[in-house]
């Protein structure tokens, strides 16, 4: 069954993707990362903090997903 909230297309899927303007790159973007449920919280966290900008935060995010091995 397919999801609703799923955009209904993607740059590979859609052949005139390659004209779509920065605005319908952000959305889709946006969209694809609503749906990404099945990851680690702290991994969905640093990627959040890096799209917003917030490099220093994300970097300590990051560093605490390594492993200590």
């Amino acid at each position: 069954m397919a999801n609703p909230d799923c955009p209904r297309s993607s740059p590979s899927s859609d052949p005139g993707s390659w004209a779509w303007t920065v605005e319908q790159q952000r959305r889709h973007l946006g969209a694809c990362w609503e749906l990404e449920c099945d990851i680690d919280p702290m991994i969905l966290r640093a990627r959040q903090l890096r799209h917003l900008g917030a490099l220093p935060q994300a970097s300590c995010v990051e560093q605490e997903l390594l492993p200590l091995f």
